[in-house]
């Protein structure tokens, strides 16, 4: 009989979840028996985690009745989001409602809730420097996350603010593009300012040494990252890891916002934001306590040397 406290990780086939996964399941202490959440517990990834000894079980979070059952018996919960699945921040923010009035009900005894800034704080919708997206959020992905906070604030929670993937290179059409000449550049439109970033297995790998030191985290708001780095620094990194030149290329956010892809003004105001509030957001996310919650943690070298040659090296529109 599995006397372990079990940790229930909803998205444990995804990058963040995935990460807590592993981490639980490698330990060599066994402190935690997983228990994965996954809208398809017949998938090769769920599969795989079975074998290792998980209890896959299956959740939706737009279904309250599969996110309770999932909870039971819980003693901690790693709960996150998916904006970019839907694009809909008030879907976000039902989900999130969902996933805390279920923890409320099963009496879990530590949510680690992966959230970011609700930008409105600091930038209100009156505010012009920003266009107001969506009737009422100035970077949605952002905002529904920080707003969706206040359904944990009664609940034995850490919140883990996250920082720019850099897993974004390979999946979400951010890595360097060829330009006309054939030579790559990057473009990340934040001038000089450092943009912290971290690879997105070790989210979950932070949160397992969250977990792992329990009660003095809950009420805390915890942010991490691998590294911080300028647009500048970023090429030079990609350069030395594709063994050709990369140069940085900037933007006005104003023209981010007008590309031709989904989200673009999201993102528009999101580098803005990270831009015009850079020293309080970087000083959110200290490395040094990252790396103290993670000892392997990455930095932006390290995650390249595994896995610059899954980033398409795209060409220009």
């Amino acid at each position: 009989m599995n006397t372990r406290p079990v940790i229930a990780v909803i998205g444990a086939t995804g990058a963040q979840g995935g990460g807590l996964a592993e981490a639980i399941l490698s330990d060599p202490l066994h402190r935690f028996a997983l228990r994965a959440l996954t809208r398809k517990p017949d998938s090769p990834a769920a599969r795989s985690l079975a074998a290792r000894g998980a209890e896959v079980m299956y959740c939706d979070l737009d279904a309250p009745d599969s996110i309770a059952a999932a909870f039971t018996d819980a003693h901690g919960v790693f709960a996150i989001t998916s904006f970019w699945e839907h694009f809909s921040p008030e879907r976000e923010l039902a989900q999130a409602w969902n996933i805390a009035g279920a923890a409320r009900r099963a009496e879990v005894r530590h949510i680690i809730w992966s959230t970011l800034e609700d930008t409105r704080l600091q930038v209100p919708l009156h505010d012009a420097r920003m266009p107001t997206l969506l009737g009422r959020y100035k970077v949605p992905h952002l905002d529904a996350k920080g707003e969706s906070d206040r359904f944990f604030r009664d609940l034995p929670t850490t919140l883990l603010r996250t920082s720019f993937f850099w897993d974004n290179l390979i999946h979400f059409g951010m890595g360097p593009q060829r330009d006309a000449s054939g030579g790559l550049a990057f473009l990340l439109p934040m001038g000089d300012r450092k943009l912290p970033g971290i690879a997105a297995a070790d989210i979950g790998a932070c949160a397992f040494g969250l977990l792992r030191e329990g009660a003095a985290h809950i009420g805390r708001t915890v942010g991490i990252a691998g590294e911080h780095l300028n647009g500048e620094e970023m090429a030079a990194a990609l350069a030395r890891a594709l063994r050709e030149p990369v140069r940085h290329l900037d933007m006005p956010t104003e023209a981010y916002a007008r590309l031709d892809f989904p989200g673009a003004a999201d993102l528009a105001n999101m580098f803005r934001y990270k831009h015009d509030f850079s020293a309080s957001f970087r000083a959110m996310r200290p490395v040094g306590e990252s790396r103290r919650l993670h000892p392997g943690l990455l930095d932006f070298s390290g995650w390249l040397r595994l896995h610059a040659q899954r980033i398409p090296l795209q060409a220009a529109a």
